[in-house]
């Protein structure tokens, strides 16, 4: 018997009839037909449509059949549900300990993120809501890495359940820019640890035209970003922490005081006990203020003096004003008589320096 006639069989479907040289029936042949006559021709079925008799209903599947055809199902939906998750249209529920990091760094640790704590107890009363985007790990088959969602990662693993994410298979590329637009969408990344993102993939080799499109930012903001990532120390950010209130403006500036002073002035403050215990906002404003330049010496007020020695005017220098005022109760009226003739000074004034 062929294949498709053991399968037939199987399934309960009658053979096709092997032809063979005509011979007398025999007995058992004759049994079967009385018990299963044979459909009556379509002629005679419209001939005799009121008196044709029920057909027997079908003879049910056998044990075996059943347990192969529940077999085959199940096969069939773990391929589709298999399919469905390497296309990443499912949501699946992982262990944090097999997901790693992105190959593309894209925050800043800090010890006392308040807004961990608050994300493990939304995630604790409610589950957590939003899916976490992964794609299968390029070197291990047996784990994943994430493009993001690292923070949901870390409240599940607080909490010991499972991460639930969405498995798709990403090129390098794609995965950072999902990565990207994802922390754009939330608007959840600070200043520098966007610069330090737009910074790693420069180093990583992507186009500008990828970066770009990871980032949301145009040519000119991107290279703000970089020559920002460039210019302050890695070790000096770690300290500080992603310091969210601290813009792009004064980033800039602190990376301007570091181009004129040397950052080993604030290696003292960055060893305080009591330094990395505040909280990261607090210190960058601690190390801004500590690469500040000195403030210029004021020279000291200069008193003019008549004849008698009487002190009438006093003259105070700033780094571009100078301030002159009388003493009224020593010389009445000066004042006045000098506010009165300021035309006539200034013109003497011009009229000296056009001649030399």
């Amino acid at each position: 018997m062929s294949r498709k006639s053991n399968l037939d069989a199987l399934f309960g479907a009658r053979p096709k009839p092997t032809p063979a040289p005509e011979a007398p029936p025999a007995p058992e042949a004759e049994a079967f037909a009385a018990a299963n006559p044979a459909p009556p021709e379509p002629g005679f079925a419209a001939a005799n449509a009121g008196t044709q008799e029920p057909r027997p209903p079908e003879r049910s599947r056998s044990g075996p059949v059943r347990a192969m055809s529940s077999t085959l199902r199940g096969l069939a939906a773990r391929a589709d549900a298999a399919a469905e998750i390497e296309a990443g249209t499912v949501i699946v529920e992982i262990e944090p300990e097999r997901i790693d990091d992105s190959f593309i760094a894209d925050r800043v640790a800090d010890a006392n993120d308040p807004g961990l704590a608050a994300l493990v107890e939304s995630i604790r009363e409610s589950g957590q809501q939003v899916p976490i985007l992964v794609r299968p790990h390029p070197e291990n088959p047996e784990r994943y890495q994430v493009a993001y969602g690292r923070r949901r990662i870390q409240a599940a693993r607080r909490l010991a359940r499972p991460v639930r994410a969405v498995v798709r298979p990403l090129s390098d590329a794609e995965l950072v820019v999902a990565q990207g637009k994802e922390n754009l969408e939330r608007q959840d990344l600070s200043y520098i640890e966007r610069a330090f993102f737009a910074l790693r993939l420069e180093e990583h080799g992507f186009s500008r035209a990828t970066i770009t499109a990871a980032m949301g930012v145009g040519k000119g903001d991107l290279s703000t970003l970089i020559s920002v990532a460039r210019t302050v120390p890695a070790e000096i950010v770690r300290a500080i922490g992603p310091a969210p209130a601290a813009g792009r403006p004064r980033w800039m500036l602190l990376a301007e005081r570091i181009k004129a002073a040397k950052p080993s002035r604030i290696d003292g403050l960055l060893a305080e006990p009591g330094f990395r215990d505040k909280p990261t906002n607090e210190r960058f404003a601690a190390v801004l203020t500590a690469l500040a330049p000195p403030a210029a010496k004021r020279p000291a007020p200069q008193v003019w003096s008549d004849e008698a020695g009487r002190g009438i005017a006093r003259i105070e220098r700033s780094a571009d004003r100078v301030a002159l005022s009388f003493d009224e109760s020593l010389e009445p009226g000066l004042a006045d008589y000098v506010l009165d003739r300021l035309p006539e000074i200034l013109a003497a004034y011009r009229a000296g320096r056009a001649r030399s």
